[in-house]
């Protein structure tokens, strides 16, 4: 959101629209970034409110934000649409925040993690995938180092995604990346027990919290395939913990 945010600004925009599913780390983040900089916010919610709210969505409200709830038919048509300023001030802002700005501010986190690492040519860099734009931008700024999506939701989509995104956003096709899908444990925000236990335990283990939608099933698909030998002998794994814990 950093050069979205700064586009706004210079334009003297006064709202921020945008969109996202009942679980949006996405939803969560703009209406946060709405309190903190005095703008209205504004959330399209795909599918029918069901109270109690969620914590996502009750953290919103709570920090200011207009909910929009919209049936899933409407939500598809609008995402193909795209998202169109209502009044005079409004800022659109495309679900999960997507879009040429979102590029160079993901560019710049995998620019600070090479130098933060001692070895980045042993290192592989994972991190969870819902629309795949942190992942896209990310891998613009790891100069060739290996990234791995793991997608959580299913479909299948998550590579074209992403490969769409770079043609779309920086004009060329980035190597030395892949999304690996199985992990998704039914669908978006899907759980089972077997995915709880797994949380449990990492927690009990190290003391880090994770979500159910987004770091919970991307650290269960890192140690499933250190288990099935996918990462070479005195790899690095490095995993960005892309928050979600308001959603628990």
């Amino acid at each position: 959101m950093k050069y979205n945010l700064f586009e706004a600004g210079q334009q003297g925009c006064t709202r921020l629209i945008t969109m996202g599913g009942a679980f949006s780390n996405h939803i969560a983040a703009v209406a946060a970034a709405g309190l903190l900089f005095g703008v209205d916010t504004v959330g399209y919610i795909r599918g029918e409110a069901a109270y109690p709210l969620n914590p996502t969505l009750q953290g919103a409200i709570d920090n200011g934000m207009e909910l929009r709830f919209v049936s899933r038919e409407a939500y598809g048509q609008l995402r193909e649409k795209g998202l169109q300023p209502e009044r005079p001030g409004d800022y659109p802002i495309p679900e999960g925040g997507t879009n040429a700005l979102a590029m160079p501010g993901c560019r710049e986190l995998g620019e600070e993690l090479l130098t933060q690492l001692d070895d980045p040519g042993h290192s592989t860099i994972a991190v969870a995938c819902g629309t795949g734009g942190t992942m896209a931008g990310l891998v613009t700024g790891l100069q060739g180092l290996p990234c791995l999506g793991i997608p959580v939701l299913k479909g299948g989509f998550m590579t074209t995604t992403v490969q769409g995104y770079h043609g779309l956003f920086t004009g060329r096709q980035w190597p030395h990346w892949q999304t690996i899908d199985g992990f998704h444990f039914g669908g978006y925000a899907k759980t089972t027990p077997e995915l709880f236990s797994f949380m449990a335990n990492f927690y009990t283990q190290t003391g880090i919290p994770l979500d159910k939608v987004y770091t919970g099933k991307m650290f269960y698909a890192i140690f499933q395939l250190i288990q099935s030998g996918y990462f070479a002998p005195g790899s690095t794994i490095v995993s960005i913990h892309s928050g979600g814990l308001q959603g628990n």
